[in-house]
């Protein structure tokens, strides 16, 4: 069935749902991609795309068609959405927690030398105050950034600053 822009978006204003259909059948594989090429999961992508999907039908009345032809405009409300799901923490954590099976360490060999100068360096934190240790522990073994850190602790930025290199000059002297 062929259709006019113009057609469509006076259809989605009038919040009629067989159009957002014809929309979904004209511009889901497109947008799709662009997410997809975004996040890198297929799994992701879909999810992004759904939101995407709820977000454009009811915001729609904030589109312009002075602005830009619609195309342009869903594709901005998708590809944001891609870049604020890759920013989210749900999202970076997520990577960092994947299962085994689809880490390279699988796919590695294990390393030639032992290291023993690797083994006990958590443990070294137990010599940190509890200030310094909660935050080293957040930044180098929970793997927050520091922004994340100042957030879960409900602390200043540069408090988190002056508590992780006070931290790390502790630990610097008990390795030499």
């Amino acid at each position: 069935m062929s259709f006019s822009e113009d057609a469509l978006v006076q259809r989605l204003r009038a919040r009629d749902e067989a159009a957002m259909t014809l929309f979904y059948d004209k511009y889901s594989a497109a947008l799709y991609g662009v997410i997809l090429r975004i996040v890198k999961k297929e799994e992701i992508a879909e999810d992004v795309l759904q939101e995407s999907l709820v977000k454009i039908w009811h915001s729609f009345a904030s589109y312009d068609a002075s602005k830009g032809r619609l195309f342009t405009w869903v594709l901005n409300v998708c590809r944001n959405l891609a870049i604020d799901k890759i920013r989210s923490r749900q999202y970076r954590v997520g990577s960092r927690t994947q299962t085994l099976e689809d880490s390279s360490a699988m796919r590695q060999a294990a390393p030639s030398g032992f290291r023993p100068e690797h083994i006990g360096l958590q443990e070294m934190t137990n010599k940190l105050s509890p200030e310094q240790k909660q935050v080293i522990d957040l930044l180098y073994f929970g793997g927050f950034t520091q922004s994340e850190v100042a957030e879960e602790l409900d602390l200043p930025l540069g408090t988190v600053k002056t508590r992780a290199r006070a931290g790390i000059k502790v630990l610097s002297k008990l390795i030499r």
